[in-house]
């Protein structure tokens, strides 16, 4: 299972094998059953979310247009990883992954991870025209605005992650095979290629570092103007409010960019143990993003009522939501 490359004593290799995370192969059950109910809950929660936001008119802003895209993207971003990671635990076959197979998740993962960042960006700006420009607010957030800052999100991560992919795989990669890590990402493949990647590690660096750093700026500066403009709200309850409409927005940024920090600024740090990090942001965060947002969003709790109401009564066509 090797190719041949122009260089005779060189080899390329087909395929991969991936250690996984630390500490989980000595109870591989256990911990496939772990991640097969944090799957399990990821994918019901972000798809209540979706239908959710799909079926109720009530929820018709743009905060609920970008909380579907978000949904999706952590549904897709759970599904990256977590199949493969139960897999590996299942049969020792199941920690192989093809040379194609780990391109294509190195580039999903990325495009999906870095989309999602620009799509925090993008909410946080939301938040703002709705908090501290709130007569121009339909306007300038109407909904022909709305599908063209999400085309634009997406677009973004896949060029994003079509540059770091074409990069990491034009390397030879002709000696070892296991990747220090429960996924295909790019510090740990890096790791393995039979070449010099200070190159792709500075630029590596240089973009994520700018493209994360760059979108947690722009909402830090979001947030600014919105306390300032809070804090001029006379009444408490006004300002309860609107703090309450930026309290899940914060506290899944805060999820999400804490551990790759973490990682891409040691890239030649990666490993087993490292990986612990990453499944915060991979794992973990698109489980808790539906619970923060609809346990904090009275709205998003009474449109769920009103949809697992709607079911369990069986009713023909004539909803009451209609």
């Amino acid at each position: 299972m090797i190719r041949e490359t122009e260089d005779p004593n060189q080899t390329m290799v087909d395929y991969f094998f991936l250690e996984g995370l630390m500490y989980t192969a000595e109870h591989p059950s256990l911990f496939f059953l772990l991640f097969l109910l944090i799957y399990s809950i990821t994918m019901t929660g972000n798809l209540l979310i979706l239908i959710t936001v799909g079926s109720d008119p009530h929820l018709c802003s743009p905060m609920y247009h970008f909380l579907a895209h978000l949904s999706f993207l952590d549904a897709c971003l759970s599904t990256v990883t977590v199949p493969k990671v139960m897999a590996g635990l299942l049969t020792l076959h199941g920690k192989v992954i093809s040379f194609e197979g780990c391109a294509i998740q190195l580039y999903c993962f990325h495009f999906l991870a870095s989309t999602e960042c620009f799509l925090y960006t993008v909410m946080a700006y939301d938040r703002y025209l709705a908090i501290c420009r709130p007569l121009h607010y339909p306007v300038a957030m109407n909904r022909r605005t709305c599908a063209g800052l999400a085309g634009i999100t997406w677009t973004m991560g896949a060029v994003h992650s079509a540059l770091h992919t074409c990069l990491t795989f034009r390397l030879l990669y002709c000696g070892p095979r296991h990747i220090a890590y429960f996924f295909c990402d790019i510090p740990p493949v890096l790791k393995l290629a039979c070449a010099d990647t200070t190159a792709n590690e500075l630029v590596t660096l240089a973009s994520i570092g700018i493209v994360a750093a760059g979108c947690l700026i722009l909402i830090v500066i979001s947030y600014i103007f919105i306390a300032a403009a809070v804090l001029r709200i006379r009444t408490a309850e006004g300002r309860k409010r609107a703090f309450s409409t930026c309290t899940s927005h914060v506290t899944v940024v805060l999820l999400y960019y804490l551990p790759p920090v973490c990682i891409y600024l040691q890239p030649r740090s990666s490993g087993a143990g490292v990986g612990a990090p990453a499944v915060f942001y991979t794992i973990v965060t698109p489980m808790l993003n539906p619970f923060i947002y609809t346990l904090r969003n009275t709205e998003v709790k009474q449109a769920l009522r009103r949809l697992l109401g709607q079911g369990s009564r069986d009713s023909p066509a004539g909803s009451p939501l209609r």
